[in-house]
């Protein structure tokens, strides 16, 4: 141990610095319950432009398409002049269209962005040697999936026993790796781990000490280190929140700032104790990079000033389009109603519901939240397991689970997890099939005849549900207060003989992904158990009585049918029997009709195919293991719209907003709509920003090449190929088709119809919301007939 140990003390200072460093990292949930998240999610109490400018200067981050792609979308139209105009006014330019176009078709050099103490060793390593780098990234990326891996833990029973935090069980294994020495070339390079102090906090204190850190670049140096390695970095912040919302602390992600504050001692003393010339560059260049930090802000905030006006009037422009539809459209006047069906908030029911519409007036569509109002987790029948069926943000309260196991069910689903678990191993997926031939192959090709796209956990049908709280089982007027709760946000007032809640899932085969692509916030899930337990509730004639005092009269002769929509194949499976017969026509024509205006964007091939060919196609398209795009998911949303289904039923909307049913007139005291802003809106700001930042970055914010794609820990992520960082967000092929992106970058813009004073009222009261409003991470919009107004820093304005 060096002596310099005993007299490095962290100040208060630094130990604020560190703590704002260690807060940079978004959660990002395991594959198993994969949600969509905003990687930026911790740094909206700050302009987006800044964060940007500080994600570009930190870790090189990208948060705009290059200049290229803007130019590509505004010769095909997609950006209007006014608009362009418009956007470079709002970033202080005033020029003719033609100079603008001009300035604004330079492709601006790309800035050096900050390098930490590895990156510059790097600039003078030999090229035949490993870079610091790359070893660094991977041999503490194989340290955490070794450590946190629970099927079968590799360094954890040592770990286990002497109750050591990540740090210093990082710094045991690494003091006995002789391996480092060897792979970097560096024969004496073992020796500086055994130099290292063997708690964080003097780490941190020695660390700070000798590499000279000072405090105006503190933070931000810990922010780079973590942002260097932020895939596992977000799966820590993953573990720490879920810890919070049961009271718990956990504190892991600023142990991993402490080991790759480690490695850089290490790089820098090993340089300064075997290579003079190297380290007196690396001194140098390290000493005036914390010289002028300030100045290189400031170079890469000049440098994002096309790209930022480019997305800026890419957005004016698809608003300006989407709020003309919006302005234009007549509400129809409802007839009563033979069919409502109550279809997820998630894009892709937008264009079912059209379809489904289109066939009669008599048929009413509602949009409502993926997890129907239900703050439960699902515990099934005969097993232990327990799964969230809500979104990530809210703790579940209710736990609910099948009265009666399926033995056989279960046995049968207990074998296919275990094969599950071994096919998502270290050899997972597409490298699979090479890495193990034609046996694992031949399986595949036999689920691919099956048609095997089932879920383990699945709830059995016709299965009678028993609701909990805290270990009791809920009274009638329990439930009866939750049905309520539920029809109050659903907007549901009458009631048609047939009364369909459908969710939604998608089962494609042989993807470590398909959880993405079931409900988009509700832990990855499907939202069957949640319609299953809803109509379950209101089909109980206890509930229904318990409800008439609460304002709600349900006709006895209404049928509640939970539902489930197949996102890949437009198919809806119904989960009790449906006695109108118009009903089956109605869902089948519709199915068929979706299927065709999905058909350009999926295969161009399905185009010229009959409607029973074409359902055949999209069928196998789930069943096939080699499928890399089973469906395009949640791509190119940009919108969320909170009003009655009414003012938006005549308008195509294209699969690209999210729509969900709300009546002001019915809300007086705009609690509604504040449950509406403060938790759906969230959610699908969260998917938003996933999206887009997978497209813009998917280096650093997405996952690469599926097709490399190889489980890790069995649930906890993906590596590209067998190493590197862990990876978050989408693959490149939810996002790109081989020609063209499929996604379209641009912030949320959610519209509501009501009173301007309720959306005042509402975004005063919570910090979050102004934090997302005034520092435009998504835009809010007043919506009323024939005008729409902007709601931003507490002032609304009206737009052309």
């Amino acid at each position: 141990m060096m002596d310099t140990q005993a007299t490095a003390v962290l100040n208060d200072s630094q130990k604020a610095s560190l703590q704002n460093a260690t807060q940079c990292l978004a959660p990002n949930w395991p594959l198993d319950r994969m949600i969509a998240v905003n990687p930026l999610w911790k740094m909206v109490d700050r302009p987006f432009d800044q964060v940007a400018t500080e994600m570009s200067l930190l870790a090189g981050i990208r948060c705009h398409m290059p200049v290229e792609t803007y130019l590509d979308w505004y010769e095909q139209g997609r950006i209007d002049n006014d608009c362009l105009l418009k956007a470079a006014d709002e970033y202080g330019l005033s020029l003719s269209v033609e100079s603008l176009t001009m300035y604004l078709s330079k492709e601006a050099g790309r800035v050096q962005s900050w390098r930490n103490i590895a990156d510059w060793a790097d600039l003078t390593r030999s090229n035949n040697k490993m870079s610091w780098h790359d070893e660094i990234t991977h041999q503490i990326s194989q340290f955490c999936a070794a450590h946190y891996q629970e099927q079968r833990p590799m360094l954890n029973r040592q770990y286990r026993q002497q109750s050591l935090n990540l740090y210093e069980h990082w710094l045991q294994i690494a003091r006995l790796d002789r391996g480092l020495s060897i792979i970097m070339s560096e024969a004496h390079l073992d020796e500086q781990f055994d130099l290292l102090p063997d708690d964080q906090e003097s780490l941190f204190a020695e660390a700070i000490k000798t590499l000279k850190v000072t405090h105006t670049s503190l933070e931000q140096y810990g922010k780079a280190l973590l942002l260097d390695i932020n895939g596992w970095g977000s799966y820590l912040a993953y573990r720490a929140f879920e810890a919070e919302k049961q009271g718990k602390s956990q504190d892991d992600v600023r142990s991993l700032l402490a080991i790759k504050m480690a490695w850089e001692l290490v790089v820098w003393r090993y340089l300064e104790k075997h290579n003079t010339a190297d380290f007196e560059a690396l001194n140098e260049r390290w000493g005036q990079q914390l010289l002028h930090i300030n100045e290189l802000r400031g170079q890469h905030h000049d440098a994002l000033l096309i790209p930022r006006i480019w997305a800026r009037a890419l957005e004016l422009s698809e608003q300006k389009s989407l709020q003309r539809q919006l302005t234009q459209v007549a509400p129809n006047s409802p007839e009563a109603p033979a069919l409502q069906a109550i279809f997820c908030i998630d894009v892709r029911s937008e264009v079912y519901r059209r379809a489904l519409e289109s066939q009669s007036a008599s048929i009413e569509t509602y949009g409502f939240a993926g997890f129907f109002g239900l703050p439960i987790e699902y515990e099934q029948a005969g097993t232990q397991v327990v799964r969230p069926q809500l979104p990530g943000l809210v703790p579940a309260t209710i736990r609910v689970f099948e009265t009666q196991a399926n033995d056989e069910q279960l046995a049968q689903e207990n074998r296919s997890a275990s094969w599950n678990r071994w096919g998502n191993a270290a050899s997972a997926t597409f490298s699979m099939v090479e890495s193990m031939g034609w046996w694992y192959a031949f399986k595949l090709f036999k689920k691919s005849l099956k048609g095997d796209t089932s879920h383990a956990l699945a709830p059995a049908n016709n299965s009678h549900w028993t609701l909990t709280r805290q270990g009791h089982t809920l009274s009638v007027d329990d439930q009866a207060q939750l049905a309520k709760g539920v029809l109050d946000t659903m907007g549901l007032r009458h009631f048609s003989s047939t009364v369909m809640l459908v969710g939604h899932g998608s089962h494609s085969c042989n993807n470590l992904q398909s959880a993405g692509l079931e409900c988009g916030a509700c832990g990855g899930q499907s939202g069957e158990v949640n319609v299953k337990v809803l109509a379950q509730l209101l089909n109980n004639l206890k509930v229904r009585e318990a409800l008439k005092p609460l304002g709600y009269s349900i006709p006895d002769h209404t049928q509640f049918v939970p539902a489930l929509h197949n996102t890949i194949t437009d198919h809806i499976t119904c989960y009790s029997d449906v006695n109108d017969l118009r009903v089956r026509d109605w869902l089948t024509h519709a199915t068929y009709l979706a299927q065709q205006e999905r058909a350009p964007r999926v295969d161009e091939n399905l185009m010229h195919m009959t409607k029973e060919v074409r359902d055949a196609a999209y069928l196998r398209r789930a069943q096939d293991w080699s499928q890399t795009r089973p469906e395009w998911g949640l791509a190119d949303n940009n919108a969320f719209i909170i009003a009655p289904r009414q003012f938006t039923r005549e308008l195509d909307l294209q699969g690209r907003s999210f729509l969900h049913d709300y009546a002001f007139e019915r809300d007086t005291d705009a609690a509604v709509l504040e449950r509406l802003m403060t938790a759906p809106m969230l959610v699908t700001h969260w998917i938003n920003m996933q999206y887009n930042l997978s497209t813009t970055d998917n280096f650093k914010f997405g996952s690469g090449n599926k097709v490399l794609h190889n489980a890790v820990g069995d649930h906890i992520g993906v590596f590209e190929g067998n190493g590197g960082d862990l990876r978050v967000g989408l693959a490149l092929q939810s996002l790109h088709n081989g020609e063209k992106w499929m996604h379209t970058p641009e912030r949320l813009a959610v519209y509501i119809r009501a009173p301007k004073s309720f959306i005042e009222k509402i975004v005063k009261k919570h910090e979050l919301l102004k934090n997302l409003i005034n520092n435009q991470w998504l835009y809010v919009f007043q919506w009323d007939g024939q005008a729409v107004s902007r709601y931003n820093h507490g002032e609304w304005s009206e737009q052309a």
